[in-house]
C-alpha cells in the first residue's frame, strides 16, 4: 500500500454486543450487576483472608492474589462495555486499546499462572500431607507468585510492544467488547507474521503448559486417592479440591472453547459470548465457589462478621 493511501488511524471503534437496541437496558442492568458482584465478591475473599490468621496459609495466599487477578481482570473490559451501552461513542482512542490489550494479557496469563500454583498446593497436601508444611514453606510460596507476576509481565509487555510497531490504517472498526490481540491483528495493514510467529511460540505455551501442569496434578491425586481407597479419603479430597477443580473448568473450558475448538464459520458472536464467559462470568463465580464449597471461608466469614457485630456494640 502507498504511503499516501494510508491513513494513519488515532482510536478505534468497538462494535460491541450483537443487542437489539430494545434490550439495551436489560442487558445493561445485567452485566451491571454482574460485574458489581464479581468485585464484591473477590474484594470480600481477599478482605477475609488478610483479616483472619487461620486463612495465612499457603492456599489462601494463592486465591488472595487469584482474587485480585479477577478483580483487575473484570475491570479490564467492563466499565468500557458498560459506558459503551450508555453512550453513542464507542470510541477507544489508540494508547488506551493498547492498554487495554496490555492488562487482559497481564491478568489472563496471572489467573493461568496461579491455578497452576494452586494445583501444585493441593497435590502436595494429599500426596505428601506429612510435608507439606515443609514442602510448602513461606519462600516457596511467594516465589511462585513473584515467579507468576514476572513471567505475566514479560508477555503481556512482548506483545503490547510488538502491537505497537504495527501500522492500522482505515480500517479501525473492532467487532468486539473489548481490544482482542487477534482481532488488531486483522486489522493491521502493515506485516504481522512476526507477531503471529511470537503469539504460536509464546502465547500457545503459555496457555497450553499450564493447563498440562494442573491435568499433570490431579492425574497423580487421583491415583494416590485410588492407592489407599477410602470413603473418607474420598471426600476430603473432593473437599479440598473441589473448589479448583471447579475454578480450572470455567477458566479453560472457555479458553478451549474460543481458541482450541473454534467454529466452523469463524463466528464472531460465538467468540464474543465465550469470551464474555471467562472475563466477566468466570470472576464473578469464583467467590461464591470459594465461600459456598470451602468451610475455612464459611468460618472466616463468621470469625469476621462476629467481631464486627461485637464492636458495632462497643
Amino acid at each position: 500500500m502507498s504511503g499516501q493511501n494510508q491513513t494513519v488511524i488515532s482510536e478505534f471503534i468497538l462494535l460491541g454486543l450483537p443487542i437489539e437496541p430494545e434490550q439495551q437496558d436489560l442487558f445493561y442492568a445485567l452485566f451491571l450487576a454482574m460485574y458489581a458482584t464479581s468485585v464484591l465478591g473477590n474484594f470480600i475473599i481477599i478482605v477475609l483472608i488478610q483479616l483472619d490468621s487461620h486463612l495465612h496459609t499457603p492456599m489462601y495466599l494463592f486465591l488472595s492474589n487469584l482474587s485480585f487477578s479477577d478483580l483487575c481482570f473484570s475491570s479490564v473490559t467492563m466499565p468500557k462495555l458498560l459506558q459503551n451501552m450508555q453512550s453513542h461513542d464507542h470510541s477507544i482512542p489508540y494508547a488506551g486499546c493498547l492498554t487495554q490489550m496490555y492488562f487482559f494479557l497481564f491478568f489472563g496469563d496471572l489467573e493461568s499462572f496461579l491455578l497452576v500454583a494452586m494445583a501444585y498446593d493441593r497435590y502436595v497436601a494429599i500426596c505428601f500431607p506429612l510435608h507439606y508444611t515443609t514442602m510448602m514453606n513461606p519462600q516457596l510460596c511467594l516465589s511462585l507468585v513473584a515467579l507468576s507476576w514476572v513471567l505475566t509481565t514479560f508477555h503481556a509487555m512482548l506483545h503490547t510492544l510488538l502491537m505497537a510497531r504495527l501500522c492500522f490504517c482505515a480500517d479501525n472498526v473492532i467487532p468486539h467488547y473489548f481490544c482482542d490481540m487477534s482481532v488488531l491483528l486483522k486489522l493491521a495493514c502493515s506485516d504481522a507474521r512476526v507477531n503471529e510467529l511470537v503469539m504460536f511460540i509464546v502465547g500457545g505455551p503459555i496457555l497450553v503448559i499450564p493447563f498440562l501442569l494442573i491435568i499433570t496434578s490431579y492425574v497423580r491425586i487421583i491415583s494416590s486417592i485410588l492407592k489407599v481407597p477410602s470413603s473418607r479419603g474420598i471426600r476430603k479430597a473432593f473437599s479440598t479440591c473441589g473448589s479448583h477443580l471447579s475454578v480450572v473448568s470455567l477458566f479453560y473450558g472457555t479458553l478451549i472453547g474460543i481458541y482450541l475448538c473454534p467454529s466452523a464459520d469463524n463466528s464472531t458472536i460465538k467468540e464474543t459470548v465465550m469470551a464474555m464467559m471467562y472475563t466477566v462470568v468466570t470472576p464473578m463465580l469464583n467467590p461464591f465457589i470459594y465461600s459456598l464449597r470451602n468451610r475455612d471461608m464459611k468460618g472466616a466469614m463468621g470469625r469476621v462478621f462476629g467481631k464486627i457485630k461485637i464492636l458495632s456494640f462497643l
